[in-house]
């Protein structure tokens, strides 16, 4: 079947050419029915009504369109943070985490696994299986649970068992190693609820169509403000890219909107510390999927670094990927510096602590070349809470 639209893979699961599933054996019949079902289940009518009530009355959405005025001034032109920070559990992750663990229930599944870096989508995770009372087993990286303590008891309160990865570089990546491991371990019962658009199809895809609630949000939110529903960029922060997907779903398709993705540099994307994926990486299998991956020449990961442990990833996303081949997204980076500056920046200007993922977003404004007649959606992705011990730390810099 050849693909049309950006915004959906083609039967096999793939994004011009990236994408498809690379998986175990032991893993197909979970995949198989994953793929065979999960469309059904999402658009039918019970799913549907269930799924929004609780983004509605749970979470908290819509979730504000916000014109930062003196950082609209700062920039000379107008600049709207779509606030996915004031969902509850303080991020985008949880409109996926929902959709994700009524899906398993629909399947039958009595245990869910996850996978988080910064901790967000592990929290989010945590917090439905609560609602639903089900078992929750969080994989999470030794370096992260570190730097994320907030949110490590914020899982554990939950009643989610945490379970640290101390292999590699003991982060993300191995994270969502031991989630496989454990979901290869149990077949039956278990669904993984991954957190990006990462993984073997029928994930990217599905988390994307549960994250495009964001932007059909900004279409209406916009239409109200403005008078129209198109702005001229929308720009946002890339790991495994759910934000981002999210943001960019309903415009991916209006080339119009020019769509800004950011990835995080580290210490600058050629110091060897670094998470720009699309700049560093090449074509390769990671997770199930086919993408763009950072690996030596005999296909080696290569160990990524942010100071931002939700972008702190070696691949990226197979519709982010596809985007950045096809010329049809703008990928920029950001060094952990720039992101730093970027969240001080906006605390002083508009009252908002981001969370350091954010901020490699807000960094790019200051890298593109602006006329002062854009309309920009900026996705302020996460609260900044869970990250005020690396802010402290930088106190210097204000």
């Amino acid at each position: 079947m050849e693909q049309t639209t950006y915004q959906r893979p083609d039967e096999h699961g793939y994004y011009g050419s990236f994408g498809g599933a690379y998986i175990p054996e032991m893993l197909h019949p979970n995949v198989e029915e994953l793929k065979s079902r999960y469309l059904d289940i999402m658009y039918e009518e019970n799913f549907q009504k269930e799924f929004h009530a609780l983004l509605r009355d749970y979470v908290g959405r819509p979730t504000p369109l916000f014109l930062a005025e003196r950082l609209s001034k700062q920039y000379n032109t107008a600049i709207y943070l779509k606030r996915e920070d004031l969902n509850h559990t303080g991020a985008h992750k949880i409109n996926n985490a929902i959709g994700q663990v009524l899906l398993a229930q629909r399947l039958g599944k009595k245990r869910i696994i996850a996978e988080t870096g910064a901790g967000q989508h592990g929290v989010a995770t945590a917090t439905v299986c609560a609602l639903k009372g089900i078992e929750c087993i969080v994989y999470m990286g030794e370096k992260d649970i570190e730097r994320q303590a907030p949110n490590v008891a914020r899982m554990r309160m939950l009643g989610a068992t945490v379970i640290p990865a101390v292999s590699g570089s003991k982060t993300l990546k191995d994270a969502t190693n031991e989630a496989i491991r454990d979901w290869i371990n149990n077949p039956t019962d278990t669904h993984y609820v991954i957190g990006s658009v990462v993984g073997p199809h029928p994930y990217p895809d599905m988390v994307a169509r549960f994250q495009s609630v964001i932007s059909e949000e900004i279409k209406a939110q916009l239409k109200v403000t403005t008078g129209k529903e198109l702005p001229s960029h929308v720009i946002a922060c890339v790991g495994g890219g759910s934000n981002a997907a999210g943001a960019f779903y309903h415009f991916l398709d209006e080339p119009s909107v020019q769509l800004v993705a950011v990835e995080a540099a580290g210490h600058g994307v050629n110091s060897g510390r670094s998470a720009a994926t699309t700049q560093l990486g090449n074509p390769g299998v990671l997770h199930g999927s086919k993408s763009l991956v950072m690996q030596t020449a005999d296909g080696q990961v290569v160990e990524p670094h942010s100071i931002s442990a939700g972008l702190d990833y070696p691949g990226i996303g197979p519709m982010h990927a596809h985007l950045f081949k096809s010329g049809r997204g703008t990928f920029l980076s950001a060094t952990d510096d720039d992101a730093v500056a970027a969240a001080f920046n906006l605390c002083k200007l508009e009252g908002i602590i981001p969370a350091l993922e954010s901020s490699h977003a807000l960094a790019a404004l200051n890298q593109m070349k602006l006329s002062g007649k854009e309309t920009i959606v900026l996705c302020l992705s996460g609260r900044g809470d869970k990250d005020l011990a690396t802010y402290m730390n930088k106190m210097d810099r204000i």
